[in-house]
């Protein structure tokens, strides 16, 4: 499929007109929601194919990346598509450290200084990534770079720059038609 036309398919399965609350507290009159295409075979497959491209391209241009990271809940089918596309292994970020078992915040094997590069779902303020880039970087990662599937261009990629991450988007909302 051409990114243009996915960027169509994404807008026509994901975008909801209305009032919503964003997690970063503002509102907005729009919504995508990463459910309506992560969710959704024909698009995740596509999704995971640029996510490879650009994770083949990265490393290329700096080094070897040796695991991608998703974090709860919308990262999750991200990662594991783009997983199956690369081949390289990956990290869940959970929200915070569960209280049994293992009690752990990170599953999956990562060895201190492994290259990482952490797929996002949809980019607001950043707010998400950064918490789960801090987890991966307080257990050894080195964060490679940020991608988002698509970034609402409200702040996320300045706040990312500002910590000191490398970040980008698959598509931005100016890319899938949308207007406020």
């Amino acid at each position: 499929m051409k990114r243009e036309h996915l960027a169509g398919a994404i807008a026509e399965a994901a975008l909801l007109r209305g009032e919503f609350t964003l997690r970063s507290g503002r509102t907005s009159s729009y919504y995508l929601d990463k459910y309506l295409f992560s969710t959704r075979p024909e698009l995740l497959r596509e999704i995971a194919r640029l996510f490879a491209d650009r994770i083949r391209a990265i490393g290329a241009e700096s080094g070897p990346v040796q695991r991608l990271a998703g974090a709860e809940l919308g990262g999750i089918p991200l990662v594991t598509a783009a997983a199956l596309e690369t081949e390289l292994p990956i990290i869940f970020v959970r929200n915070q450290k569960k209280e049994y078992g293992t009690a752990k915040q990170l599953e999956g094997r990562l060895e201190a200084g492994d290259r990482v590069v952490l797929l996002e779902d949809v980019a607001t303020t950043g707010g998400q990534a950064l918490e789960a880039a801090a987890a991966l970087r307080e257990a050894g990662a080195e964060i490679v770079r940020i991608i988002a599937v698509i970034d609402r261009e409200e702040g996320a990629r300045e706040n990312v720059e500002k910590a000191g991450l490398e970040f980008e988007a698959l598509f931005t909302k100016g890319d899938l038609g949308v207007r406020e």
